[in-house]
């Protein structure tokens, strides 16, 4: 019994006599000193990703309202891991932009009598990319071959390519699954064979002895496909669940509200930009089946897709707008030499009046639009009231813009880029329509040089 008390008080003695370091705790570290500029820390940010397991998953499938039911199995469960773990940032980048396409898809689902899931094989096709080409020459959001396009309708040209356009290549993509459903009466079967084909499908069902469904047929199907309905499935259900696997998108980018007008020329997106005031790079998104922001003369009529903000000014002064798509400006070569670098003390400063385009303000200094763009580093032809642009004078100007006819009449000379409807603003009071009456032209086509009666 002495030995054993003796024994205590002997640990009690040493615990005490052993030096205590700082305590640390998690609201300390909050209030910590700043490092000093010779110390580095590492910068760790972490994401939280749930965990989960293969029952919760089963549950989860199990109670989703869907038409297109599947089970869970291995294949399916090992992908569904792949986006939700392995590789979040595929799935971030389709919550990004799935908005732009899924109402697209819902409508023509909708119209085709089909499941509104089917959209999500557009993901697996081409991460809702409407431009990306494959390996073998597939392209677009539903990853058409050339041959099978131009069998649904659409133009694959050098100038055009229907099958990076949303709406034709969403519509054909319709038709062909739908026509593969009605082959093999199964969805997931349907699907299959949009990947390798009807005949590769036939195939595994005559070497599975005559089995219907994809999971029966599994075995004898290609390699890709085997992975291309599981990665569907996977897909399907991970964008249906996202909050429970922490998937948070701050900034969604929605489709820009469109619409269509013919203007039945062969014309350049960056003319019309100029004439429009729009942005170069909105016609491009609206209108990705144009190759090299031009509509050549065999496309003529196609339909152009232009911002509704704009829609109702273009219809209005559709007549001008149409005329003036041929006129390209000059490039002279007086202007060329200087276009690049203009000494700083050659620069004015102009302030953009209400009614200004890149384009008249072009005119009026004789430069070109693609100039003022890069003296003033602008991305876009978009410019504001009252906005500063530097502006160089251009030396091409070798005749007045204004002179007085022998009968006492006041002429202008058309300059490299001018419309009507540049001239009209220019001389206030002054209408495309007038001009028109003053010069007796037929239509709005003028040339640079041309003498014009103004007054």
């Amino acid at each position: 019994m002495k030995k054993t008390m003796f024994s205590k008080i002997l640990l009690v003695f040493i615990t005490c006599s052993i030096p205590l370091t700082e305590a640390f705790s998690q609201d300390e570290q909050t209030v910590a000193s700043a490092p000093t500029e010779e110390e580095v820390l590492p910068n760790y940010k972490y994401e939280y990703i749930p965990d989960f397991t293969y029952e919760e998953i089963n549950e989860r499938i199990k109670s989703m309202d869907v038409e297109m039911s599947f089970e869970l199995n291995d294949r399916i469960f090992s992908f569904i891991q792949y986006f939700t773990v392995r590789n979040r940032d595929y799935t971030k980048m389709v919550m990004s932009r799935k908005e732009l396409f899924f109402p697209l898809f819902d409508e023509t689902m909708e119209k085709h009598e089909m499941p509104l899931e089917v959209k999500y094989l557009s993901i697996i096709e081409s991460g809702l990319d409407p431009q990306i080409r494959s390996r073998v020459g597939a392209m677009g959001l539903w990853q058409f071959m050339p041959a099978t396009g131009r069998m649904y309708g659409m133009q694959v040209n050098s100038d055009v390519d229907d099958r990076m356009d949303p709406i034709q290549s969403t519509e054909a993509a319709a038709k062909y699954l739908k026509s593969l459903y009605r082959m093999f009466g199964d969805w997931e079967v349907a699907m299959a064979a949009y990947n390798c084909g009807p005949g590769n499908v036939r195939k595994a069902i005559r070497r599975s002895g005559g089995k219907k469904t994809f999971w029966e047929i599994y075995n004898y199907l290609p390699r890709e496909t085997r992975g291309y309905v599981p990665q569907f499935q996977a897909m399907l259900y991970v964008l249906n669940h996202l909050e429970e696997h922490n998937f948070q998108l701050e900034d969604p980018t929605y489709a820009l509200d469109h619409e269509q007008i013919r203007f039945n020329k062969a014309f350049s997106l960056d003319k019309l930009a100029e004439l429009t005031n729009l942005c170069v790079s909105d016609l491009e998104k609206l209108n990705p089946s144009i190759k090299n922001k031009k509509v050549p003369e065999s496309n003529r009529s196609m339909a152009i897709r232009v911002p509704k903000s704009k829609s109702s000014y273009i219809k209005e002064n559709l007549t001008w707008i149409a005329d003036s798509l041929n006129n390209e400006p000059l490039m002279l070569l007086a202007s060329v030499e200087n276009e690049s670098n203009p000494t700083p003390a050659s620069f004015a400063t102009y302030r953009v009046k209400s009614g200004d385009v890149l384009g008249s303000i072009a005119s009026r200094h004789g430069v070109t639009v693609s100039q003022i763009k890069q003296w003033n580093n602008l991305s876009s032809n978009l410019i504001k009231v009252g906005q500063q642009l530097k502006v160089a004078p251009g030396e091409s100007k070798t005749i007045a813009q204004v002179s007085t006819a022998p009968t006492g009449q006041t002429l202008y000379t058309v300059q490299p880029g001018d419309s009507l409807w540049i001239i009209s603003k220019k001389n206030p009071g002054l209408t495309v329509e007038q001009l028109k009456r003053l010069n007796n032209l037929n239509t709005n086509n003028i040339k640079p040089g041309q003498k014009l009666i103004i007054g």
